[in-house]
Parts: structure tokens; C-alpha cells; sequence
């Protein structure tokens, strides 16, 4: 029997295709990247060398499915201080390799092959590919652009049917930045698990907080999904974490054996967690900061610009605006790079109607500036 991606079409699109010729012929400003690391948002080494100090002479191996109880501890106070708190104990962490880790770890927690999810039908394309891995069938609920990309509840209920295992929600939404502020009536009605990846909670903007899922719906299960990859600007180290409120520790049992099946989180970044919460908060405060000066200077830049209509986000380091007098996202990408700007097109994220744009936040001050001063004058 084949597996699931035997058939996957890896050709390079003409958007890639492009995108290296441009490199070629002279490069283009890029208004795309997600990678701190390669935005001048380092971790300060001194702090990762003092955290890692003692690591050297006291390791050892006693592998715990859960992970360490020092990292989880450290978990559990960062979402004590978070408004409101969410109430944990170390039982109710689990260590993982990466937020994908984690997702895959509950899929197949909590669906069958043939069973499906529900996901938001604008979102990081990240989701169908580990539920094809699962072969569950991922089926998407709408949002709302015209209520701040907001989940429409009817069309969340209508999607769901008797083989629905679970809901995936992101908040601060990738690409679109919206935050879940409130309880939602049609998920205490579907009560199904909520799976809520919560990645950029430190990138506030429109609102002063991120509530996380499991304090806003403490009566049904959810599962926090967060790790170092955002929170503190470390992808390399390849450390995540999946946080169960009460109502899902039922749960853990299953949780723990998946998790010792594959111990995926190392013991390094597990024993760097406590000291990159005691002493990494002020970089998360000044790469933040970077992040909400660039949503600023990009409001107030594209502000009257009569084709680009730039909504506010709630969260999270990215724009997404809808763009009037086109109705070809990808001529309208191949136009932009052609005037040496790089950005992202709706279709990236799923079928959002209308024409979008994938701007990242992140980018470096200097050339986020250019990038946009260029992409307001191509359009």
C-alpha cells in the first residue's frame, strides 16, 4: 500500500521559480520571513551559556514521559502569570520536541484513521499534512473577516458531524492575528477536546492580553499547545510542551504512554526552560516591542492606501490585507516580486475570499520599512 504523500506533486511552483530568479538578478526585499534567527532576534548567548553551565557535569539519562519535572514546573508558572491564569500542576505537562510533535501526538490521541478534526479554513499549512499522516480528514470551519476574522459559529457547528474527534484553534490566529476573548457557545455545544495552539501569546497588540483556551472553557478539555520556537526566538532547540487543563487530565494516562514512545524532547533544552523563564522575559519584552513598532509603522504607512485595506491585528507578528483592483493572487505576487518585494499570497493559508497578502512583522525595522514604502508604491 502507498503512503500517503506517494502521489505528492513536488515540483517547484512558478511563485518559488520566480522567487529564485529574482535572487539572481539582483535579489528583492523579503516581507515573508517567520525566522527570528534570521531577523537579528538572537537569544542572548551569555544567557543560554549560564543556563547551560551545570548541564554538563551533572547530566544524566532518566528519560520521564512527561519530560522534566523542573522544565514542567517552569511551564506551570509562566500560565499561573498569564491573565487569566490557568491553573496546572506539573502532572498536566508534557514535553515534546515541537508544537508539530505535539499535534501529531493528539491526533493520534484522540482521532482514528477516518475520523476527522475541525481546523480554521484560513491557517498556517501545516494541519493537513499531519492529519494525512493519521489519515484523518481535516474539515474546515470559516471565519469571519468582516467581524476581525472572528470563528462563525453556525458555520463551526454545520461542520461538524458524528466521526468529529476535535477542534483546532489557533490564537493569536496565523496569518490573520485574531484572539479568542470570550467562551464560545457553539464549543461548550459541540463538546469535543479543544486543541489550541498558542504560539504567539507574547505578540499582544489590539487587545492587552491573550486568555489562554483552558481558563476562558475550563468545562471541556483542552490542550495548550506553546513552545521556545516564538516565545523566546529558539527554533533550533526544538523544544514544546502540550498543557491539559482539568477537565482533560482523564486524558494523560493515554498522553504519557504516546509520549514515551517516542521521548522526543532533548534533555539540553529541557534543562535550559527554567533558567530562559527566570531570566529571557526581557528579550520576549524588546522582540515584541520590535514587533508592535512594525505593526505601527505598517497601519500608519498603508493607512490610505486605496488598493491595500490593512485590518488591525489582535496578535501575533503578521498582516494580512485584502487587496482591491486584483482578483489574481498570483499575478499580483509575480508583480510585487517583479518590483523586488516578497510576499505571501492568501492562497498560502487556505481559500479566504477575496485577494490577501502575508506580511510578516518581524522583519527587520530597516527593511520592513523599505519593503513596505516598495509595496505601496507597486500598487
Amino acid at each position: 500500500m502507498p503512503g500517503v504523500f506517494a502521489e505528492l506533486d513536488l515540483t517547484l511552483n512558478e511563485l518559488e521559480l520566480a522567487r529564485r530568479r529574482r535572487l539572481a538578478a539582483g535579489g528583492y526585499l523579503d516581507l515573508t520571513s517567520s525566522n527570528p534567527t534570521l531577523q537579528g532576534l538572537i537569544f542572548p548567548p551569555e544567557l543560554l551559556r549560564a543556563a547551560a553551565d551545570d548541564y554538563w557535569t551533572t547530566r544524566r539519562y532518566w528519560p520521564d514521559p512527561r519530560g522534566s519535572e523542573a522544565a514542567r514546573a517552569a511551564v506551570v508558572a509562566y500560565y499561573a502569570g498569564r491573565t487569566p491564569p490557568l491553573s496546572l500542576a506539573p502532572d498536566d505537562v508534557f514535553l515534546t520536541a515541537s508544537t508539530s510533535e505535539a499535534y501529531s501526538l493528539l491526533f493520534a490521541l484522540l482521532a482514528d484513521p477516518g475520523d476527522n478534526l475541525l481546523a480554521p479554513d484560513v491557517t498556517y499549512p501545516l494541519f493537513e499534512y499531519l492529519a494525512a499522516l493519521r489519515h484523518l480528514e481535516l474539515r474546515s470551519y470559516p471565519l469571519r473577516e468582516e467581524h476581525g476574522w472572528a470563528i462563525d459559529e453556525p458555520g463551526l457547528l454545520a461542520a461538524a458531524d458524528a466521526r468529529t474527534r476535535g477542534v483546532l484553534l489557533v490564537s493569536p490566529h496565523n496569518p490573520t492575528g485574531a484572539v479568542l476573548q470570550a467562551p464560545l457557545a457553539a464549543l461548550r455545544r459541540l463538546a469535543l477536546p479543544l486543541i489550541c495552539d498558542e504560539v504567539f501569546a507574547p505578540f499582544t497588540y489590539g487587545v492587552p492580553a491573550v486568555p489562554p483556551v483552558g481558563a476562558l472553557h475550563p468545562e471541556l478539555p483542552v490542550f495548550t499547545l506553546n513552545g521556545i520556537s516564538k516565545l523566546f526566538a529558539l527554533p533550533d532547540l526544538k523544544l514544546g510542551w502540550i498543557a491539559l487543563n482539568a477537565t482533560a487530565r482523564s486524558f494523560a494516562p493515554r498522553l504519557e504512554l504516546l509520549n514515551d514512545t517516542f521521548l522526543g524532547a532533548n534533555g539540553l533544552s529541557q534543562h535550559l526552560l527554567p533558567g530562559l523563564f527566570a531570566r529571557g522575559m526581557p528579550f520576549v519584552a524588546a522582540m515584541t516591542a520590535r514587533v508592535r513598532a512594525n505593526l505601527d509603522l505598517a497601519l500608519a504607512t498603508l493607512a490610505d492606501h486605496p488598493r491595500l485595506h490593512v485590518r488591525p491585528p489582535d496578535g501575533g507578528y503578521y498582516l494580512f490585507p485584502a487587496v482591491t483592483g486584483w482578483d489574481d493572487e498570483e499575478a499580483l505576487v509575480h508583480h510585487l516580486l517583479a518590483q523586488g518585494v516578497l510576499v505571501h499570497p492568501g492562497y498560502f493559508y487556505g481559500d479566504p475570499p477575496g485577494v490577501h497578502l502575508m506580511i510578516s512583522a518581524l522583519t527587520e525595522p530597516p527593511g520592513f520599512a523599505a519593503g513596505l514604502d516598495r509595496l505601496a508604491r507597486a500598487l
